[in-house]
């Protein structure tokens, strides 16, 4: 009787421990998932409108470079895959620009897990503004 009672207290041990390991999976890889999304949206503010409105290199869905973000841990690189929208207001095309990015990656135990952003960039607003007009040399 104690051998049956001691081998279901194990069995549901292991079972917490596979639960914990998979929540703390998710955790890591969210919290990984919310540096990428910040680092690209930083990099993203830091730009002038011409370069974030350039059709050449922004405006479209594009897939975000993140071996230039991780260059000391490639295997961030091959775990997450970004891809970053960025589409002209139809009402104000020549003002404003939404910009949405998507962080995906699969867990130990193979789901899909997604995490994505959403903001706008405003010409002439503060970023605009201390980029370009503020200045003008750099």
């Amino acid at each position: 009787m104690a051998t049956a009672v001691m081998s279901m207290g194990i069995a549901t041990t292991i079972i917490a421990m596979q639960q914990g390991f998979k929540y703390l999976d998710v955790a890591r890889g969210t919290t990984l998932a919310s540096q990428i999304l910040q680092s690209e949206i930083e990099r993203i503010r830091m730009m002038s409108w011409p370069a974030v409105t350039d059709p050449s290199t922004m405006l479209g869905t594009r897939p975000v470079n993140l071996s230039a973000m991780f260059t000391s841990d490639t295997a961030i690189t091959s775990q997450f895959t970004a891809t970053r929208v960025v589409a002209l207001d139809a009402s104000r095309p020549s003002d404003v620009a939404h910009i949405s990015i998507q962080v995906s990656w699969k867990n130990y135990d193979g789901r899909t897990q997604v995490r994505s952003f959403q903001t706008k960039y405003i010409k002439n607003g503060l970023y605009d503004f201390y980029y370009t007009l503020a200045n003008p040399g750099s």
